[in-house]
């Protein structure tokens, strides 16, 4: 087995950092993706966005909705390409049966997480999560803080 070379540049596409602030991310699935030419070619050169994407489980399929990839001016000049198109995600069903049923129970929703290249294939972290309150939100940041406030003070204490 070769050892990945220094130079490379990291296997991530997008991550949906927002997410991790607003939801309890209960447990995880990765699904592969049903893409165009032109999205590969954006993806490959970094032009896409989970912000406000949200996973929809439809007639036993599940879909990836409102995730932008920017379309290249090179790549896509002989199709119309629509940059938030609704794109199929592909899971076993025994995944999507287990995903149904935690979203059919109250408080459970189901969203993409990260797009990543997986040898030559994208594919796409979903999660089951649960939304914060407003006071989890902000036990959360205090506790991220108070643990940059002891990694500073070991670090010091050990200089």
């Amino acid at each position: 087995m070769s050892k990945k070379k220094p130079g490379t540049p990291s296997s991530t596409i997008a991550l949906n950092k927002k997410a991790k602030h607003e939801y309890h991310i209960e447990e995880r699935f990765e699904a592969g993706l049903s893409l165009l030419g032109w999205e590969v070619k954006s993806l490959r050169a970094g032009k896409a966005q989970l912000v406000d994407a949200y996973v929809l489980l439809k007639n036993g399929e599940a879909w990836l909705l409102g995730a932008h990839i920017t379309p290249l001016s090179t790549a896509s000049t002989h199709v119309i390409a629509d940059p938030t198109r609704t794109r199929k995600l592909l899971l076993h069903k025994k995944e999507i049966a287990k995903i149904l049923g935690k979203v059919n129970q109250a408080g459970f929703t189901c969203i993409p997480l990260a797009l990543y290249w997986k040898k030559n294939k994208v594919k796409c972290e979903i999660a089951l999560a649960k939304g914060k309150k407003e006071f989890d939100k902000r036990a959360t940041e205090k506790e991220r803080d108070w643990n940059r406030q002891k990694q500073r003070i070991l670090r010091e204490a050990n200089v």
